[in-house]
Parts: C-alpha cells; structure tokens; sequence
C-alpha cells in the first residue's frame, strides 16, 4: 500500500527556548497539561519544542554535562511537552541549534570559526562583532564539533523516538581557518587564502552534514521530518534532498521586511514539498520578550501565508520557568481560528500563476539577508500590476508559463539563451530588462529575439525616458527621470521603439554641474528606452532595481503598458489601491467539493511609524471592488469563504466578471 504523503501541520507555534545558564528557574513553574492546553485553546497543531538551545543547553534528562544547570531537578521539560501535546492530538517536533552553541564554544574554544585574520566568528544581531559583545560564537562543522552534535542527535533520537521532526537551526554555510578546515580544504586541492575557495569548501561541508544528519533523523524515525534552517532558500533545486518541508523564515518587522515572503514563496513552492511561512508574535525580532503584535498585523502575516497556499507558524518564546504568556496566546488564537476557518477552501490548493519571474543569484550565505533590489521591486510591481507569477530558475518548467521576466542582472547565456529562445519559438512571450539584455559589457545582446542593436553603457547615471503613444496609458505627458544609468540600444530592422531616451545636457560632475541634482533633459536621442518584436520586449535598464530603491511610478506604468502588449488577456484583474495584493488558488475536485479557484484579495496597509519599522495597527476596509478572472467556462456559483455569501456575477468574453462589497482585510472570492 502506498504511503500517504506528509501533511504539513498548518497552524504551528516555533516555541524559541534560548535559555542562558545565569538564569537558575528553568521550569519551575511550568505544567505540562496546562502548556498543552493552552496550545490548543488557541488552534494550534504543532509546537517546535526544545532539545538544545543556542546557549548549548539541553532540556531532558541526561548524564551529558550540557543539562541547563538552573533546570529544575528531576523535570523533563522536552519529554512533558512531547507527551502532553501529543495528548492533545498536537504535533512536537523538535528543535536542535547547530552551528551556535556556547556551552560547546567557552569548553573547546578551538572548535570556534575563525575568520581570515584567525580572529573567532562572533554574532550579535546578525552581524559580526566585537569579542566581548553579547552574542553568539559561531561553531565550526569541520572541527571535532560536528561530532559532538551528532551526539546529542543520537541521543535526542533514541530517548524520544520516534520523533515527530527535527528543527535544525543556524545551518548557513561558514567560512572558517580553523586547522580543520585548512586541512580538509588543502585536502581537496582548494586554496585556503582564497575567499572563493573557503566559501566553496563551507558549501560542501553544509552539505555533507545537512546529508549526514538527515539520514540520521531518517533511520531512526522514518515519518520523522527533517528541516535545516538558516539556509539560502534559491538554493532549493540541491538541497530540497534533506527536507520534508520548506520553511521560509520571515518576520516582517525583525529585519526581513514584508517583501521577504512573497518574494521567497513563490519560488519555494515548486517542488512538490508541503511549505510555510514563520512569522512570529514579537513587536520586533526573536525574544523581544514584552514585545505584543497588533492583530491586524498578525492577521495580515497569517493571511498571507495561506493566500500563497503555505501553512503557518508563528514563532514565541517560552518564558525561562516555563507558562505561555497568556496574552500571546490569545492573540495567536484569534488569528488561527480565522485560518482553521478558512482551510476547507486551503487543503490541496496550488497556485496558478501565468508569468515566471527570473531571481537573479545574488550568493548570499544566509536566509535572513535581504537579496537585491531587483528582486524587491520585481516582485513589488508585480504584485502591485495584479499579475499571477512564481519566481523560476533556469532549472523549472519554463513552458508552463505564458510570460516569462528576465530582469536586470540575469547571466543570459548558454542553455538559459536557448530555452529562452525554444520558449519563444513555441509562442511564449518575453520581457527582458538592464543587463540581462546585453550582458555586462552592455555589447552583447543576449538574444537574437530582442531585436536590438547594443552600443555600450550610458555615459549618463541619470537620463529620461519619453513615452511613446503605444505604452502612453495613464502617464503624464513629460519626460521622466530614470535614476539608474542604463545601456545604449537602437532597434534593428522589425523592431518597434515604444519608448525613447531622452539625455541630459551633460554628466554631473563637481566641477561641471548645473543645479541641486540631475541636469535637466536636452532632447531625444537616438537611443531606445522600451522596444518590442513580435512577442519579446527590451527595457535597457534595471527598471525593477531602480522601482525597489526610488519608487518612481512611471516606471511600473512602463512595464504595465509593456507587459500589456505581451500578456493581453491577464489572469487576472481586479480594481483598488496599488497595495491591494491578489493570488489565485485552484482545488481540484474532491469527494467534499467541486473543482474550484479561490481568489485571496488582501488590503491591510503598513505605515512606517518608527525609525526603522513598518507597522500594521489598522484594518482599512475597501468597498466595491471589482474582480475579474479568466475562466474556460461560466462558473455554477461564485461566493465569500468561509461565510458563503453568495455574489452575483457575470460571464463573457472568456471572463467571470463579480464586484466584492466590502473586502476587510482579507476577502476570498470562491468560483465554482
């Protein structure tokens, strides 16, 4: 018979324990059917509960002198919990922290990494810092270390098999110059004073212990799932291997902004493995102990999530003697009973998406550093613009879209040249933009199919961009500042020139300059800003780049003209704010239900209201909006989940043509 497939728990609490040694109450208060109870009042179906914190610190009984010394005699907080929520029909995988450890890092401080000048590794707030400051040494994989860690696994595995899961935390990919890690590169013909090298050499050892832990986790407990976090997320295509699930980690006001989720699911989701979304209940960042989220904030997060069909987690952390504020789990409560709610139109939903939206590598080591702005402002205009995308890889199924998005700084050659260009060949439309055009010289057209002509880099960091009446819709009738330099093109024979440069007088200089900031525009040039053949458009600049760092709102109006011409009939359409954010959903029929496509339409607007957060306290509703969606056929009913309300709608034109009364935040839009 053959075995179900792993259902992803999708209301979950990552309960962080990072419990130092100076503090001596470690469980005093805690009660294991109360904590357990408490989870499930407030609709919770998994808690990630702790083995090993970043202190080094183990929670359960053991004759390992990493025991938390102020845990109180006799409890076994790890196995309690397990066993209470198990009780509770709630799921309890378990948390394991890797590469920081404390405990191990003040008792071997030769399994510590160390940098290029040998000076140790050391994290506060996600950066490297002083010696002395309060923060994380970073532990070494290719030291003795690693085998003291699997240790610790074995033993977690062993007293409480079989496990649910195994949370790997802090698993980027670690430069070192310990001995061991000169020797195994030296070993492997790699040169340890190169940055490259080392870099190349963390990479290989992260994979050979993301290989040999799975396979642990996986021989001891064959349901278990096995998740290492901390991990570049575009890196999926190679390590998708050693998980069960994808968990993208993104606390909106903690550093990753509210750009990191949408961005990273899109791509996260195509590989066939259950995924969620980890936010957490802190004002701030992880332990802001104290720190409370406003609900339309938490609610805005969860909605998100499950919009892009991706389960929940929010992240707490227990306090040191062990009972869940209260307050939090209120909180966390009422937003999981609106998702628990709304899951029979969740369960099995995929997303449908028409564009595929190239990511450009940007080689970052971990997950929680943001990645380049064009990734930001492409999928910030797309989003705004309506238009239903994943994020692709040179490695996806390019023909299961009908556009495809090459931005900025995508290396167009080789393979990807030729699949871009078999896309085209079998009626696949393209928008290319910047670089990924022309190459880095700004000489070399990447594709025959764009029908240009390339004349190099721009001597002008800032020009203009005239609109020509083919793209004109909505834009005022001025030339427009583009503040990022771009390539010089011409079109070649065919080609359309939808848009013009206009150039500057001369390049600001500081001995040469004329007013506050950009010279003024002189006249048009010979130069395109936005071409067209056939089925292939050009913008020669990082327009998605520049949108990310300026804002400028023409330049979404061009790339919304353009992708007009390329994409006529759009999957979907509906009216309202710019910051109104659609996905589309669709079920298959099952023995519950037809088959169905649910409309997510979110509106929950961030305000920047501190220095450096931006924060959602208010539900502004929106009323009337218009929504249209591509269909085959005329649905039998269109409704509200999960209040079934019925809407009237209207089909024509291939089109199911509904008006929503009121969207509240979040509204999901049924078609049946």
């Amino acid at each position: 018979m053959k075995k179900p497939p792993f259902v992803l728990p999708s209301r979950q609490v990552h309960l962080d324990f990072h419990t130092g040694p100076a503090v001596g109450d470690v469980g005093a208060d805690f009660d294991a059917a109360a904590f357990a109870r408490a989870m499930k009042r407030a609709h919770v179906n998994s808690v990630t509960v702790f083995a090993k914190c970043h202190h080094g610190h183990l929670y359960y009984p053991t004759k390992r002198p990493e025991r938390h010394p102020g845990l109180k005699p006799g409890l076994d907080l790890l196995g309690e919990q397990v066993e209470a929520l198990h009780r509770e029909g709630i799921r309890a995988p378990i948390y394991i922290s890797v590469q920081c450890d404390e405990y191990a890092a003040n008792a071997h401080p030769e399994w510590v990494a160390r940098m290029a000048d040998s000076s140790q590794v050391k994290w506060t707030g996600g950066r490297a810092d002083k010696v002395f400051g309060a923060g994380w040494q970073i532990l070494d994989m290719s030291t003795p270390y690693q085998d003291f860690l699997a240790e610790q696994t074995a033993e977690v595995l062993e007293r409480f098999k079989p496990v649910d899961g195994i949370f790997f935390d802090m698993c980027w990919d670690q430069p070192s110059t310990t001995k061991e890690f000169v020797g195994q590169m030296t070993a492997r013909k790699l040169n340890p004073e190169n940055e490259a090298d080392r870099s190349a050499y963390a990479r290989e050892l992260a994979f050979a212990y993301m290989a040999r832990f799975h396979a642990m986790v996986r021989a001891s407990s064959p349901d278990a799932s096995v998740y290492f976090n901390g991990r570049p997320l575009f890196n999926l295509a190679e390590e998708v291997r050693f998980l069960e699930q994808v968990e993208i980690e993104a606390l909106p006001t903690g550093g990753w902004g509210y750009m990191y989720f949408p961005k990273n699911v899109r791509y996260a989701r195509q590989f066939g493995k259950p995924y969620l979304g980890m936010t957490a209940r802190f004002h701030k960042s992880w332990a802001d102990f104290g720190g409370l989220k406003p609900e339309p904030a938490l609610e805005y997060e969860t909605s998100q999530m499950i919009a892009h069909g991706a389960g929940c987690s929010i992240g707490d952390q227990l306090h040191p003697r062990g009972v869940p504020d209260a307050a939090a789990y209120e909180l966390i409560g009422k937003v999981y009973a609106r998702v628990a709610a709304r899951e029979p139109w969740l369960e099995g939903a995929r997303p449908a998406a028409q564009v595929g939206l190239f990511q450009v590598p940007t080689g970052i080591l971990s997950s929680t550093q943001t990645s380049s702005n064009t990734d930001d402002g492409a999928t910030r205009m797309l989003t705004q613009l309506r238009h239903q995308f994943d994020v692709v890889s040179e490695a996806s199924r390019l023909e299961d879209y009908e556009l495809l998005v090459v931005p900025d700084f995508v290396k167009v050659g080789g393979a990807l040249a030729r699949r871009l260009s078999a896309f085209v060949k079998q009626g696949g439309a393209l928008l290319v933009t910047g670089q990924s055009g022309v190459g880095e010289d700004g000489k070399t057209p990447s594709l025959p199919e764009l029908g240009v002509k390339a004349h190099g880099a721009s001597p002008f960091t800032a020009t203009y961009v005239r609109f020509g009446k083919e793209v004109a819709a909505d834009v005022p009738p001025s030339d427009h500042v583009m503040y990022e330099p771009g390539v010089r093109v011409t079109a070649a024979a065919g080609t359309r020139v939808l848009a013009k440069v206009v150039e500057p007088y001369f390049e600001r200089a500081w001995d040469h300059f004329s007013s506050h900031r950009q010279t003024p525009p002189d006249r048009a040039s010979r130069f395109a800003a936005a071409t067209i053949n056939e089925r292939v458009a050009f913008i020669p600049y990082p327009i998605f780049a520049a949108f990310s760092l300026h804002g400028n709102v023409p330049l979404r109006l061009l790339v919304r003209n353009v992708l007009a011409l390329l994409l006529p009939d759009p999957l979907l359409r509906a009216s309202g704010p710019t910051g109104l954010e659609t996905t589309v959903m669709r079920q298959e029929r099952s023995a519950e239900h037809p088959a169905r496509t649910i409309v997510h339409l979110l509106y929950y607007p961030a305000e920047r209201r501190a220095k450096d957060l931006d924060l959602i306290e208010d539900i502004v509703p929106l009323a009337d909006v218009a929504v249209s969606l591509r269909a085959a056929k005329a649905p039998k009913a269109v409704y509200l989940a999960p209040e079934r309300t019925a809407l009237a709608f209207e089909y024509a034109g291939g089109r199911v043509h509904v008006r929503v009364p009121e969207v509240r935040g979040h509204a999901m839009v049924v078609v049946e």
